[in-house]
Formats: C-alpha cells, structure tokens, sequence
C-alpha cells in the first residue's frame, strides 16, 4: 500500500507495578523486579501480557540457576569406573545437562525479550503510535 499509512490509536492499560508471583523462584522474581520498572515506565506491559512476561523471567531465572550448577560442578564430568581391586580409572566424560537446560532456557528468553521490546532490534522497530487526534482509523471519516 503506498501513501501514507493511517495512524492506529490504542487504548492501553499498562501495569505500573506489582509484585512478582510468590511460585517463582528467587532469580525469577529478582528479573521480575528487576525488568518490571522499565516496561512499565516504556508503558509496555499490560494484563494480557502478563503470561508472556511470567514465561520471560522464569526462564531468565533458569539460566541463573543453570549458571551456578555450571559454575559448581563444571560443563563437563569426568565418567569412572572401578575395576576388580576397586580402583577408580577415567573413562570418559560427559556434558552437564545444566549446560544443555540454560542453552535452551537462554533461547526462550532471548525470544521472550524480543516479544516484549527488551532487546535493542525489538526497541528499533516501528511502532503503532497513540496519537491524541482524532484521525486513527476507526474513528476516521474514509468516505
């Protein structure tokens, strides 16, 4: 469609403020806190995006947790096995399922984020604008 392009007008009720879900577990309600503030100043998060957001910080949290299960026992563990006189040899080893859980915990909220504008491509996209005149395109005159 060429020409200019009508403006939307949304009405949005966007949250301001409120406590993360008592269920999350303590890095998720930290990314709560901590991604909360600056959704609401942008006006972006309204009760319909509430799953999305939940579903954000529960894998942020996640990726936490995975990192500090990393960071204990290491990526990889060494696999033994004890012969006759009960003597440990390395035989191999084998990756931490922590490393493979964040993998896929960083790719759901890499996803997530973008969903709702928290990374810098999704914050460089256009927009539907809220104008204060009357020419959105439900209320616009078009005959």
């Amino acid at each position: 469609m060429r020409g200019a392009k009508p403006h939307i007008k949304i009405e949005r009720d966007a949250l301001e403020d409120m406590p993360p879900p008592v269920w999350m577990t303590e890095d998720a309600q930290g990314e709560w806190r901590r991604i909360l503030p600056i959704l609401a100043q942008r006006r972006i998060l309204t009760e319909a995006d509430l799953g999305t957001f939940e579903n954000y910080c529960i894998a942020m949290g996640q990726v936490r947790e995975m990192q500090r299960d990393i960071a204990k026992h290491g990526a990889v563990a060494r696999v033994y096995t004890l012969d006759k006189e009960g003597t440990a040899h390395v035989t191999g080893m084998r990756k931490n399922p922590a490393v493979s859980i964040q993998s896929d915990a960083m790719t759901r909220a890499r996803l997530l984020a973008a969903e709702l504008g928290c990374t810098p491509v999704s914050r460089s996209r256009p927009t539907i604008e809220d104008n204060d005149g009357d020419d959105d395109l439900f209320s616009k005159d078009w005959t």
